[in-house]
């Protein structure tokens, strides 16, 4: 090449304009461009030379000025058209004397540039460019179109997400959302992120980590700051379908036949008691004392008929049997029915005559069962009461609610005859957590009277209905535990008295299990048991009221065994499943509650070793109820006290670390 011809070039810095200076070693060129700038070019890097004349540096601009006037991308489609037919190649050269019928070295330069930068009409081949197919051109063109409209969606997302990162209200697209649930994903299943993840946090400049994606859901408003995880990595339904919705408004407003009417006893003239929290909205037992002619005294257990308002295998059924249960966080509930059939015509509600399935029970003096029935029944609950109001009733001792008096009585012969038997009471405080406008309240749920007297009566029920179906022959949802091996009595002894006892045992006993079969259950002294006394929030006692039922009416039983065994299968996996949710988000919120009081001083009564080698013990904080692992730095006893404090925690990571301060 001559000093002074006009090459275009490609550098780090993009395609650039020079003039020819002189040769550089055997193959380079130094050139010059616009502003003085030289360069040392090897012959691959130049794209184009100019044909026709020579230039100065400073001609550059006034060149580049000129060609850029004839860049017209039309005037090249006008081109392709007029060679695509006959597939005829082509060059700068021919293509600016075809669409501009000049070969000026400018519009030569023009046509270069449309050749180069074009990515629909040809594609180069050596020195010269061929003419895509129409139906190649049509694809590329989709292409593009496609690619744009992507780009204009994503400039659009991260536009919409800097206005929700200011607070600002926006309306997600279905794409958005799609992309916005795959950063769920990635923080639900604790990496495994997406390739539109990756990009999106980095984009942002937030750590392509869970925690980077979640905080990001959080300052979206996407996630509240306490999103339940534990919920979310589950398979429980938190919503019901608007089918099962439609069929509650329909069975409420045209209620269906009840089968079991022609049996129902009429027990409303019997005064009824339904005692649970103040909180609780499912009431689904009530308590009732009758004196008999002869003197004897018959214990009433009413349960909820909720099968009142179903028949097995409807809509209704179903939803019941795929959720299993209710479930109860410090959030509030997520019921196995509609709240508003639940909490309404399901429920044993004051002052109205409810259907009921009533065990009416004689005691021997020992506590022991002498004579039981189980009936459909009629009943009308009188008072609505909490657990306070009973203890206050009890306590007082008034005469006219004497019905509770004797209640109470039969429940405390009931104990002494179950620990006759080889029950085993485990009392321990227990932490109950609500959340309430994001306030955390944590207190210790004490042993009571009312509390005790309940749990007796719903154990008897369980016993009455597992001794009715082994006299039946009925498949039932039999739940039993093995007989554990507890510690010698002397060496129980030389634990401390209360929870560090307690726990000793406690850790001795295995997981009760359900099954058709009947087994003894160890822990509370009985020979059978069948949980039956909260048909409308757990589903296994809704079986065994369907079974029992059919019996009464005189009917072949609604489950044989095979079934029953099949649905008791999937029905204890997602029972579990939500135990697991809810000791988890129990364990969150106990959690935030400390983090929340961080400076706050804690008293810890150390329960036992966790590893005595690394110096673990676990202690319970007797004012919140809380069992804790901590790491001691001296030798400690079990049932020592120590004042402890928080210095680290994390509720979404499940950390916490404690110290013991100095008095």
């Amino acid at each position: 090449m001559d000093k002074g011809t006009l090459i275009e070039f490609q550098t780090d810095g993009g395609t650039r304009l020079g003039v020819i200076q002189r040769p550089d070693g055997k193959k380079n060129w130094i050139a010059s461009d616009a502003q003085g700038r030289s360069y040392s070019l090897h012959p691959r890097q130049i794209s184009f030379t100019v044909p026709g004349r020579t230039y100065l540096a400073e001609d550059i601009p006034e060149f580049e000025q000129t060609a850029r006037a004839y860049q017209d991308p039309d005037a090249l489609e006008l081109a392709w058209e007029l060679l695509s037919p006959d597939h005829r190649l082509t060059n700068p050269q021919e293509l600016a004397q075809l669409i501009f019928n000049q070969t000026d070295p400018p519009i030569c330069y023009a046509a270069h540039r449309l050749l180069r930068e074009d990515r629909i009409f040809f594609k180069q081949k050596g020195d010269y460019y061929e003419p895509r197919s129409p139906q190649q051109v049509q694809d590329i063109r989709h292409q593009l179109e496609k690619a744009a409209q992507k780009q204009e969606e994503v400039s659009t997302f991260y536009s919409k997400i800097q206005q929700a990162l200011q607070g600002e209200t926006v309306t997600w697209s279905g794409k958005e959302r799609h992309l916005l649930e795959q950063l769920e994903q990635f923080v639900i299943l604790e990496g495994q992120e997406s390739r539109a993840v990756a990009e999106l946090l980095t984009h942002l400049e937030r750590p392509v980590t869970p925690a980077g994606a979640q905080e990001l859901l959080v300052a979206l408003g996407w996630w509240h700051p306490h999103e339940n995880l534990a919920l979310r990595r589950s398979s429980l339904p938190t919503t019901f379908p608007p089918a099962v919705l439609e069929a509650v408004a329909m069975r409420i407003e045209n209620p269906p036949t009840d089968l079991d009417a022609p049996w129902r006893v009429d027990l409303t003239a019997l005064k009824v008691y339904t005692i649970d929290d103040i909180s609780t909205k499912e009431i689904d037992d009530g308590l009732s004392w009758e004196l008999l002619p002869d003197g004897r005294e018959r214990l009433w257990i009413h349960i909820a008929d909720p099968g009142r308002w179903l028949t097995p295998g409807d809509i209704l059924d179903q939803e019941a049997r795929r959720r299993s249960t209710s479930v109860y966080l410090p959030t509030g509930v997520i019921p196995m029915f509609p709240e508003v059939l639940a909490t309404g015509p399901m429920s044993l509600q004051q002052g109205q005559t409810c259907c009921a399935l009533s065990f009416g029970v004689i005691l021997e003096p020992s506590g022991a069962i002498a004579e039981f029935q189980i009936t459909a029944s009629w009943v009308r609950p009188t008072y609505r009461l909490t657990y306070e109001d009973v203890d206050e009733l009890l306590q007082l001792q008034i005469e006219r609610e004497r019905e509770l008096l004797h209640l109470s009585e039969w429940a405390e012969r009931r104990l002494h005859w179950r620990l006759a038997q080889g029950a085993i009471q485990i009392q321990m405080p227990e932490a109950e957590i609500k959340v309430t406008d994001d306030q955390v309240e944590v207190r210790v749920q004490q042993p009571s009277p009312a509390r005790f007297m309940v749990a007796e009566m719903m154990i008897l029920a369980g016993e009455v209905t597992a001794r009715y179906a082994q006299n039946a022959g009925l498949a039932m949802p039999f739940r039993s535990q093995a007989q554990p091996e507890l510690p010698p009595e002397e060496e129980l002894l030389q634990l401390p008295g209360g929870p560090v006892r307690t726990c000793a045992i406690r850790r001795c006993l295995t997981k009760s299990e359900v099954s058709i079969t009947p087994g003894r259950h160890a822990s509370l002294g009985l020979e059978a048991y069948v949980q039956a006394t909260s048909p409308i929030r757990r589903y296994g006692d809704l079986l065994a009221h369907w079974q029992i039922k059919a019996h009464l009416r005189g009917e072949a039983p609604v489950f044989a065994a095979a079934e029953l065994q099949s649905i008791l299968q999937s029905v204890t996996a997602a029972t579990q499943e939500a135990s697991l949710v809810e000791r988890q988000t129990n364990r969150y919120w106990s959690l935030e509650y400390l983090r929340r009081h961080g400076q706050g001083v804690w008293i810890a009564l150390v329960l036992r070793w966790l590893r005595e080698d690394m110096d673990l013990v676990l202690v319970l904080l007797e004012e919140l109820g809380l069992e804790l692992g901590m790491r001691v730095q001296r030798p400690v006893k079990l049932g020592e006290h120590l004042q402890v404090q928080v210095t680290h925690v994390d509720p979404y990571r499940d950390v916490i670390h404690l110290r013991e301060v100095t008095p």
